[in-house]
């Protein structure tokens, strides 16, 4: 069987901050990691660290002073490796065309209205995911992914959480052996 890691994190920035007002939630941003030490993140999101309005496909560095007090919630789903190969040909796909996504504030807005706004080329975090995770099989969400939050993604897949805590924590060597193990 084959690994992917599922983080929710809560940034405390303005943007998700309002996000966090809507859902109610702790953890507002959604990534999708490949490996447990997290050097392969992708998720939908910031381009620029100090310019939340400049958006689209995004591969994170946890290591990046931006997420020193991000708190985080990290799960591991187990899937095939089929299901792997295609979440990858899926990435591969995105990073091919990451000119042309942008961030799909539109339907954060849609969410929060009760509105259906669906958008070609634009994603949010948990919608990109819920479609990376929709279109591997490895879940059929029963309302489209333009309308999943993090909580929908961790709620609707068999997920174990594996750590829970400051992000700045989990990346430290030591600690990640109790984690993982």
């Amino acid at each position: 069987m084959a690994h992917i890691y599922i983080v929710l994190t809560n940034t405390g920035t303005v943007l998700g901050n309002c996000i966090k007002l809507y859902t109610k939630e702790t953890y507002n941003h959604s990534s999708v990691a490949l490996d447990p030490n997290l050097k392969r993140v992708y998720s939908f999101g910031r381009k620029q660290v100090h310019n939340p309005f400049i958006g689209g496909f995004v591969r994170e560095d946890f290591q990046q002073r931006f997420f020193d007090k991000t708190w985080a919630q990290i799960y591991r789903v187990e899937l095939s490796q089929i299901q792997l190969e295609i979440i990858w040909q899926q990435l591969l796909a995105f990073k091919l065309r990451q000119e042309e996504l942008r961030y799909n504030f539109l339907g954060l807005i849609g969410i929060a209205c009760h509105q259906i706004w669906p958008r070609q080329d634009a994603y949010f975090c948990s919608q990109f995911i819920a479609y990376l995770l929709e279109q591997s099989t490895v879940v059929h969400f029963n309302k489209p992914c333009y309308l999943i939050t993090p909580t929908d993604l961790i709620k609707s897949i068999p997920a174990e959480l594996i750590f829970e805590g400051a992000i700045t924590d989990y990346l430290e060597p030591d600690l990640q052996k109790n984690f993982l193990n």
